[in-house]
């Protein structure tokens, strides 16, 4: 029979065996690593407990994109700790595009290849909003205005160099960022107020986008889907209903855009990740429609062939040769009209272009996917296209040669008033994106 006190050390080790093998399956593989690289782990570790803390006043600081000031405080908080890291700062004003403006700032190095990383400081909570502080729902999760899209994505680019300031291996990488006042709303005209996105891509090899993605920590964004508006506008001939079909009268305009509208679907809907949605119709006589407030009217009898239809839609394509091709069929489809009928399609000048996949950003993924891997953090795979909206990073993909988004803090229910973020991923997100760029200044 075994000794109380016996029986007490043998529950010990087994407790401690059990820690041991819990450790090796579960703790980071931090074996992996460079010596520079555990450096960067230990120096992102020390600086968490404040990147939280800075999380929470920015989220607390309402940036709806149309409060300027509320912009530029949020930016001014984050100029202030690149400025402490070497980084030249400047705000470039959006007076030209009716906006707050954007936070630029740059690190000058001399080794590797030349960053560019991409956040936004503005939200869809205005200052009307009912949605404008921060709760801890528990230990981990975070509920707030903008916590995930995307003043996570924001602080984590901040931990990322100040954890690769503190391991003295920022002073010879070229990184610039630009964190926009007008990603949730876009100032016009477009090109004035992403100019300062395509020039930085200009001076770029790789670009970085810290959005949330699709809220797991799994996934990132390889290929984005592009979005662009249209309008339709078809006409017909007036007449009573009796003369519908006839050789002066023709089918009428409803007709016509219903033609039109079955060809779009039947020619278009089975290309993968292209879509091209007919959110409004109007149609009838004396048709018009306000796009300030996205309503239309007409005048109708169901006695009257009709004179004209307004249809106005999206269209959203994975590549740039995609929607090019589209739209050619859809021109084509238009202009086949049914007799005594016309029509127009107008794809309007603004819009997100495609991320289109490139082998660039599979390698990028690839090399995201190895760091994530040697970290202990498990293995990293592309988000379909179909579940990645428009962002900024669409603006700059076809300007470097490799680009990658979504790798901000997880989080869910993103422009709701239940927006959460998870606060135990930032230090884990940070350490991805600094190792990932110390290794591709290094040629890895």
């Amino acid at each position: 029979m075994l000794h109380f006190n016996s029986i007490k050390s043998m529950n010990q080790i087994i407790r401690n065996y059990l820690w041991i093998v819990c450790l090796c399956i579960f703790s980071p593989a931090y074996s992996q690593l460079s010596p520079e690289e555990n450096k960067i782990i230990k120096a992102t570790d020390l600086r968490t407990s404040a990147a939280i803390e800075l999380l929470k006043k920015v989220v607390n600081t309402n940036s709806g994109t149309m409060n300027f000031e509320g912009v530029r405080k949020v930016g001014g908080y984050f100029m202030d700790e690149l400025s402490k890291l070497g980084f030249e700062t400047r705000w470039s004003p959006g007076d030209h595009f009716n906006r707050a403006g954007h936070l630029i700032a740059v690190h000058h190095g001399t080794k590797g290849a030349k960053f560019l990383l991409i956040g936004h400081l503005d939200t869809v909570f205005e200052k009307d909003s009912p949605f404008q502080n921060l709760e801890m729902l528990n230990d981990s999760i975070l509920h707030g205005p903008g916590v995930s899209d995307m003043k996570g994505g924001d602080v984590i680019i901040i931990l990322a160099m100040q954890a690769l300031h503190d391991a003295g291996l920022l002073k010879d990488l070229s990184i610039e960022i630009v964190m926009t006042g007008d990603e949730e709303l876009n100032g016009e005209p477009i090109e004035y107020s992403k100019k300062d996105l395509v020039d930085a891509a200009h001076r770029a090899d790789i670009a970085l986008g810290y959005e949330d993605g699709d809220g797991l920590p799994t996934t990132a964004i390889v290929s984005r889907r592009g979005s662009s508006d249209w309008e339709l506008k078809v006409k017909g001939t007036a007449a009573h209903s009796s003369k519908l079909f006839t050789e002066d009268v023709g089918t009428g305009a409803i007709y016509e855009t219903s033609r039109i509208l079955n060809s779009f679907y039947t020619t278009l809907s089975k290309e993968e990740n292209l879509t091209f949605n007919p959110g409004v119709i109007v149609g009838g006589n004396n048709v018009s429609f306000d796009e300030a407030t996205n309503t239309g009217t007409a005048f109708g009898k169901n006695n009257i062939v009709s004179q004209d239809v307004i249809v106005r839609g999206d269209l959203r394509a994975s590549s740039k040769e995609q929607l090019l091709r589209a739209k050619k069929i859809m021109i084509e489809i238009i202009s086949e009209n049914y007799h005594k009928t016309s029509a127009t399609l107008d794809f309007g000048d603004g819009g997100y272009p495609p991320m289109t996949l490139t082998e660039g950003n599979k390698k990028l993924l690839g090399h995201f996917n190895s760091v994530s891997i040697d970290l202990g953090y498990g293995p990293v795979e592309a988000v379909n296209p179909r579940k990645a909206g428009a962002a900024d990073i669409s603006f700059v993909s076809d300007f470097v040669k490799m680009s990658m988004d979504a790798i901000g803090l997880p989080g869910a229910d993103g422009h709701t008033v239940k927006e959460t973020g998870n606060i135990n991923y930032l230090s884990r997100e940070a350490k991805r994106s600094a190792v990932l760029i110390y290794r591709l200044t290094r040629g890895n």
